[in-house]
């Protein structure tokens, strides 16, 4: 298992690179000189010449190969850069928000756990019945509706209507509700859909046909028999939805009003902050890189068979 863990760490660093060129490049296409960019903060219209000294200073004037080993260097030593727009180190920001984001990530993947097996369970246990038909028919609602419609509608009724909820703002668990629901939303949808296909293949084998036979209740059938065995592809589907939700809360964060990583990324689209988009790109990168590998290692640790695969590789 740790030569597999190895292996799968060295072949991760390629894609590291391959994220951290995706980075350098969005800040070469952009539009815009980034030293005109920099001077220009508050309606100040530089000169050419301090333009070109700007340039200088950054090392824009050098091959483009050169700036990527230049930026590539500071990145490893922990410097982002800075940002054009509140001229604060891009990493400090970022250090700043993560927390945020991190924490609605985390109670989404909560939402998206005990919802998405739940339903999928009840749905497996209730086959072809009226909570079977009922579950499938809000799974396909989940999956058909936009994130920022649902955020919309759930603070109408939650926290205009009823009052119940904060509809902003970065508190309490009760900040965090609305926000990772609608994150959640589509993960918990998947993980229902993927829960019942595999439990009710589970359903078909002999250890269950066999408990079935020996007048075990279904419901203990289901969480006892077959869920530990069917739980597998969930959690790699689930553990690969984190990644999404660290990496893709930027319309969530948006419409909450959440002080996190994927608002900041939308501010430097606003602002034409290429160093902090730039930073953005490379953390979201990096976070899901390495949240693969975690479910990668989950799945070897729950599931005894790829382990033996891994083995013979």
């Amino acid at each position: 298992m740790s030569r597999y863990l190895i292996q799968k760490v060295l072949s991760l660093i390629p894609v590291l690179l391959g994220i951290s060129l995706i980075a350098f490049v969005l800040g070469v296409i952009s539009p815009g000189n980034p030293a005109e960019i920099a001077l220009s903060q508050g309606g100040y219209e530089p000169t050419q010449e301090q333009i070109e000294t700007l340039e200088q200073q950054m090392g824009l004037d050098a091959p483009y190969a050169a700036q990527y080993v230049r930026w590539v260097g500071r990145v490893l030593t922990g410097d982002l850069g800075t940002s054009y727009h509140s001229q604060r180190a891009v990493g400090e920001e970022l250090a700043r928000r993560l927390p945020v984001t991190l924490k609605l990530a985390a109670c989404a993947m909560v939402v998206a756990c005990v919802t998405g097996i739940a339903m999928g369970c009840l749905s497996a246990a209730y086959r072809g019945r009226w909570p079977d038909r009922l579950i499938k028919t809000w799974i396909n609602i989940q999956l058909s509706v936009p994130a920022f419609w649902l955020a919309l509608g759930l603070i109408l009724l939650f926290a205009e209507t009823l009052g119940w909820l904060p509809t902003s703002g970065n508190g309490g668990l009760r900040y965090m509700v609305l926000p990772a629901v609608v994150l959640s939303s589509a993960s918990a949808a998947m993980a229902a859909r993927l829960t019942r296909s595999a439990l009710l293949a589970e359903f078909g084998k002999q250890y269950c046909t066999a408990a079935a036979a020996r007048g075990i209740r279904p419901w203990r059938l289901v969480i006892c028999n077959a869920l530990p065995n069917a739980i597998v592809p969930t959690v790699a589907l689930l553990g690969n939805s984190l990644g999404g939700m660290l990496g893709g809360s930027v319309i969530v964060e948006s419409i909450f009003a959440l002080p996190g990583i994927g608002s900041y990324a939308l501010e430097a689209i606003s602002n034409r902050d290429y160093p902090a988009l730039q930073g953005y790109v490379l953390l979201a990168g990096a976070i899901y890189v390495g949240v693969t590998l975690l479910v990668d290692t989950a799945s070897m640790v729950l599931n005894p068979k790829v382990r033996l695969e891994r083995r013979s590789i």
